[in-house]
């Protein structure tokens, strides 16, 4: 299968020729795949918001390309241009960039930039306020109104009615509750199911990225030594520990037991697998 988006030998390179240049992508080879959710993980200063930042033209390489349907997204205006329509951001904590009156201005900002008419605007923002978890009530309230994880909800919608063929999401939990977490991830994976969209995920949950992610890539020091489904990415405990890195906390117990002795899987990364990991070593007993 081709990629839907991907980068060849992207670098980035901040502040050039000055005390505080930082190499901040090194030859970083990069592939997401239509349909696929990826995950994204590393630690602070990795290089993973740079990296999504250069996925939807926001930066411009330092050199190497980001393709969008391999064709260069910074050929001509035209090809740009696309890019930031069809690749999706959602910064961390994007509720701070409401600005508009009511929800439903804010969610149709996207849409009128695209100038689509007024018909195709209306059913865009109930469409992507329905797969963000807003109600029809909601539209006509004023976005500060709001709790932050509706605000959160607000500016989810207002990109996913742009109709992006690649949501990009930056910690789309941070700061959310256990609920609120589980609503938000449960709404995007609606959107991904419908639109058999592609959703990049960028987080420092381990547990969210072991639940919801078909594929792990891993950033550290601006490049990306580690990739792979979320059971081969969490079997490089060691690995992601010294990149600053942990496992889900499940795969944590499991090391522990199996250092104690029992004889169990130490790749075990969901509740799901770790039931059916300690009822199979019961059953042997």
């Amino acid at each position: 299968m081709e990629p839907i988006l991907e980068t060849k030998k992207l670098c980035c390179t901040y502040s050039v020729g000055t005390p505080f240049e930082h190499r901040a992508l090194i030859d970083v080879d990069f592939r997401a795949y239509p349909g696929e959710y990826l995950g994204i993980i590393g630690h602070t200063g990795s290089g993973k918001s740079t990296l999504i930042q250069h996925l939807n033209a926001l930066l411009k390489p330092s050199s190497g390309q980001v393709l969008l349907h391999g064709e260069d997204i910074w050929a001509n205006a035209k090809a740009t241009r696309m890019a930031r329509f069809k690749v999706g951001l959602v910064f961390q904590y994007p509720e701070y960039q409401l600005f508009e009156e009511t929800v439903y201005k804010d969610i149709a900002f996207g849409p009128k930039n695209m100038r689509l008419d007024a018909r195709e605007i209306d059913r865009r923002v109930h469409e992507a306020a329905y797969f963000a978890g807003l109600t029809d009530d909601q539209l006509q309230k004023s976005p500060f109104e709001l709790s932050g994880g509706q605000k959160r909800r607000v500016a989810i919608a207002g990109v996913i009615a742009m109709g992006p063929e690649v949501l990009i999401l930056d910690e789309p939990t941070a700061g959310l509750d256990p609920v609120g977490r589980e609503s938000i991830l449960r709404n995007i994976r609606q959107f991904h199911d419908a639109k058999n969209a592609t959703i990049i995920i960028v987080s420092h949950s381990m547990e969210d990225m072991a639940r919801v992610a078909d594929r792990i890539v891993v950033m550290n020091d601006a490049r990306i030594p580690l990739q792979g489904t979320p059971r081969e990415v969490f079997s490089h405990a060691e690995e992601l520990r010294a990149m600053g890195l942990s496992v889900p906390q499940i795969t944590q117990i499991f090391h522990r037991l199996r250092a104690l002795g029992l004889g169990v899987d130490e790749s075990v990364y969901t509740l799901k697998e770790a039931k059916e990991a300690l009822l199979a070593l019961k059953r042997r007993d």
